[in-house]
């Protein structure tokens, strides 16, 4: 905790990348945030095992603004179709502050609302639905996308699907891996895909890593996938010599 309540203070977190693509064209449309901590003696260290400590330690909702503003700072010296998805997480939605937080990470920028989407998780949403169609309603307003993230996990209600003020549903990895093992997972995703575009939805499939994942995903109409098939989250300085480029190319 004391590690982690340094990294904080001396800048020993990073924001890493990873590209999200379009499914027909794999022509990238925007990236995710992900928050890394290279630990001193322990070396790279996965989320899962930092973020429940900077949860019971309070400092998650430091972290997440921190990861707010970075990406925010991050944008403004990229392309202007560059977007950027950052994730929410429990703490953060829950503060009152969230909008005024986002607006001054985008006003202190100078990045326009439209180029930054937040991610919640399922899970987040149903623990008290109504509540949480009146914050997204109060973020959304502020002009930026909404993100469903790990769909398929929390148990979410039809009924209130359709009314949560979202953009994006994205399907959890783990229905990913499913749909090559059996008819079982091809129709799951199938039918999340069906009724995400009848709610007028964007879907993205999260942890693609085969090129048969990626076939079944067109087939599919999948708009967006995200994975290692099409890259790894990097630093922002590897971003920007690895993947602008391919931005520029794709461009012309």
């Amino acid at each position: 905790e004391q590690d982690l309540r340094d990294a904080i203070t001396h800048g020993g977190l990073e924001l890493y990348y990873q590209p999200v693509v379009h499914t027909a064209t794999e022509k990238i449309t925007g990236f995710e945030a992900l928050i890394r901590w290279t630990h001193p003696t322990m070396g790279r260290l996965s989320p899962a095992k930092f973020v429940p400590i900077a949860e019971d330690a309070g400092l998650i909702a430091q972290i997440g603004e921190w990861a707010l503003r970075t990406a925010c700072r991050d944008l403004a010296s990229w392309p202007e179709s560059v977007r950027v998805a950052v994730n929410v997480s429990p703490l953060q939605f829950a503060n009152p502050a969230l909008p005024a937080i986002v607006t001054s990470a985008l006003a202190s920028a100078q990045v326009a609302p439209s180029r930054l989407e937040l991610e919640i998780t399922e899970s987040l949403i149903m623990e008290d639905v109504n509540h949480s169609i009146s914050r997204l309603q109060t973020i959304r307003a502020l002009g930026l996308t909404i993100a469903i993230d790990d769909f398929g996990t929390g148990f979410s209600s039809l009924s209130y699907l359709s009314r949560l003020p979202v953009d994006t549903l994205k399907i959890d990895r783990s229905f990913v891996v499913d749909m090559t093992t059996g008819p079982q997972g091809l129709a799951l995703v199938s039918t999340i895909i069906s009724l995400a575009h009848a709610l007028q939805l964007k879907v993205v499939a999260e942890g693609v890593e085969t090129e048969e994942q990626a076939r079944l995903l067109r087939l599919l109409n999948c708009d967006e996938m995200q994975g290692y098939l099409f890259g790894r989250p990097v630093a922002a300085d590897v971003f920007e010599t690895q993947f602008l480029a391919r931005l520029a190319t794709t461009a012309q």
